[in-house]
């Protein structure tokens, strides 16, 4: 059986972390509509599903390939978002966060220094704050 499964599977593309996510998504809106009894919820679910399964057995492996790619640098993009949160949060009561006028860049100055003029190290705009 194993050995047939394998024949199968040859040249498909097969699971991935984005097969695994839509198949909790699917997983979770299942159980949801069994409490709930809300019809779209189940069909949502079974549509994704198919989905999942139709990225399983893809033999289009470079596509498969690209749409993983595509949710990992967003995950890795939420991540990086939630880690520079967590940092500014950590740090709030020494440093004040500003964002620069013109290039939009966040600089970091030092707390209780009154107003002090800010130069931003990505344009060298020049503004004024109180710190």
């Amino acid at each position: 059986m194993k050995q047939k499964l394998q024949q199968f599977m040859a040249g498909r593309y097969g699971a991935d972390q984005l097969s695994r996510v839509f198949l909790f998504i699917s997983l979770l809106l299942m159980v949801i509509s069994m409490f709930i009894r809300i019809p779209f919820l189940y069909y949502a679910a079974i549509l994704i599903l198919g989905y999942t399964y139709f990225r399983i057995f893809s033999r289009n492996i470079q596509k498969r390939y690209e749409e993983n790619q595509r949710y990992l640098n967003w995950k890795y993009r939420l991540v990086v978002k939630k880690d520079r949160k967590k940092q500014q949060f950590a740090q709030r009561n020494i440093y004040r966060f500003y964002k620069c006028p013109s290039c939009k860049q966040k600089v970091r100055v030092p707390r209780g220094k009154g107003k002090i003029c800010i130069t931003c190290p990505k344009c060298r705009t020049e503004f004024v704050k109180k710190s």
